[in-house]
């Protein structure tokens, strides 16, 4: 049997970047490699052949590229954390249907992938949760999903494309909330400025009937973030597509010239957010004992 996927509905939007890492998978298989993103495309009932006409497009085949790259570059992060706190809580915040736990799973972590309540209810049919690792149906902005995460041996949470519908304040709000809930945890999530926000989310505010986009998250320097709470230990940033694995020599002239565009026009970044506190302050006098 398999999953039927309803045209013009959440389920179909969880699908395009599913797709996307297909695609790539297909046309840059020395790039990306994902089995599992096979597996579960080929147990939808969904006819994706408008969805392959778009991406074959040299445009649409580059929005399939930042999906794709967007997972390598989390994975590093992730990964990264992981080798100094094996045990810690991995979380992806609005997670879809997206299987960077599995990709990075060293078999001692724990996985949480938090999203609302609809989409868990699909993620459960198509990636139901394995052993070390919850499905949790919360809307981020409800904080009290953070009293379900075991932090003790360290976490690292990351977000794909999630920020960019979120309210300045909300995600304000988040940040501290989660800095002061978790010292010394790892936060990573995609950005760019106002001006690229305004091009990715100019479609669903539309259809939403949404017409103040200012009130949205962007981020023109990551460093505007350090000024938001105390309990903030530092803020990095790295180039979407160059900063973890550099692709430009792999690809068109086309492609190259969409790659210059997102990294001086509208600065598309993977930010890094180290929380503070008493478990960062810990381990940094620890360090220098050493």
């Amino acid at each position: 049997m398999k999953y039927h996927i309803e045209k013009n509905t959440v389920q179909e939007t969880l699908v395009i970047p599913l797709f996307g890492r297909l695609v790539c998978s297909e046309r840059f298989p020395e790039l990306f490699s994902d089995p599992e993103v096979n597996r579960i495309c080929a147990s939808l009932d969904y006819d994706f052949a408008e969805k392959r006409k778009k991406m074959e497009s040299a445009a649409g085949l580059f929005g399939a590229l930042e999906v794709a790259q967007r997972q390598y570059d989390l994975c590093c992060e992730v990964l990264a954390y992981l080798k100094e706190h094996p045990k810690a809580a991995v979380v992806n915040m609005g997670c879809g249907l997206d299987n960077t736990f599995h990709k990075c799973d060293n078999g001692l972590c724990r996985g949480y992938n938090i999203d609302m309540e609809d989409v868990i209810q699909v993620r459960n049919e198509l990636l139901p949760a394995g052993e070390r690792e919850q499905n949790l149906a919360y809307d981020l902005n409800d904080h009290t999903w953070m009293d379900l995460i075991d932090a003790s041996d360290g976490a690292v949470f990351f977000a794909a494309g999630v920020f960019y519908y979120f309210k300045t304040e909300d995600v304000r709000k988040l940040f501290s909330a989660m800095a002061e809930h978790f010292p010394g945890a790892v936060l990573v999530f995609d950005s760019c400025n106002e001006r690229g926000a305004k091009l990715m989310r100019k479609i669903w505010l539309k259809e939403a009937g949404i017409t103040d986009v200012s009130a949205f998250f962007s981020l023109e320097d990551e460093a505007e973030l350090c000024g938001w709470s105390g309990c903030f230990a530092s803020v990095t940033a790295r180039s979407y597509m160059r900063g973890y694995r550099d692709i430009y020599r792999d690809v068109g002239v086309f492609h190259k010239l969409m790659i210059r565009f997102c990294d001086m026009l509208v600065k598309m970044r993977i930010v890094r957010h180290s929380f503070g506190g008493k478990a960062y302050d810990k381990e940094r006098t620890d360090k220098k004992r050493l």
